[in-house]
């Protein structure tokens, strides 16, 4: 049986971002004016210690989402060694195309259409999964609704994977 092959692009600079963002947005909105410190510690920065934390749990969700797509994914029958080669890729800075890819195998019948609602889906699982990450460190409190909001992504992502073409009827000669 035929497959068709898709690969999913993520941009590193804009996962940074976008779980900077999130936690800056939760931040300012949990701030009263008396809580600086507090306010300051949910959110995550450029300084070294926050984006190195940032990365790490860039890295861990990027490795937990391809396990979860491993159905998807081209099994390499020749590995017989792993590393931490993909975390070396998130705190490269000279990691100079600063993307992360995955190749899926899809099968022959797999309705394309989808592809941009897996791509997302991917992007948000990422990213919900390092804020709660972040939060589980930081403030305890705001962890669970990242981890539920990653659960739908992965469920969003298998909704749009297991869309299918309508069969084509064949002509009659």
């Amino acid at each position: 049986m035929s497959k068709k092959d898709l690969t999913i692009t993520l941009y590193k600079s804009e996962l940074i971002y976008e779980v900077q963002n999130k936690t800056y947005l939760t931040g300012r909105s949990r701030h009263d004016g008396e809580n600086h410190e507090q306010v300051a510690n949910m959110q995550a920065g450029d300084d070294d210690e926050h984006l190195n934390q940032i990365l790490r749990s860039l890295g861990s969700a990027f490795s937990e989402l391809k396990t979860k797509l491993a159905d998807f994914i081209e099994l390499d029958e020749d590995q017989t060694a792993t590393n931490n080669k993909l975390l070396a890729s998130f705190t490269d800075a000279d990691n100079a195309d600063n993307k992360l890819e995955i190749d899926l195998v899809m099968p022959a019948n797999y309705n394309t259409a989808t592809a941009d609602a897996i791509s997302s889906a991917c992007h948000n699982f990422i990213v919900n999964t390092a804020v709660a990450d972040w939060y589980t460190l930081t403030a305890p409190g705001e962890a669970a609704p990242y981890a539920s909001l990653a659960a739908v992504n992965i469920q969003q992502i298998r909704d749009a994977a297991n869309k299918r073409k309508a069969p084509e009827r064949p002509e009659i000669a």
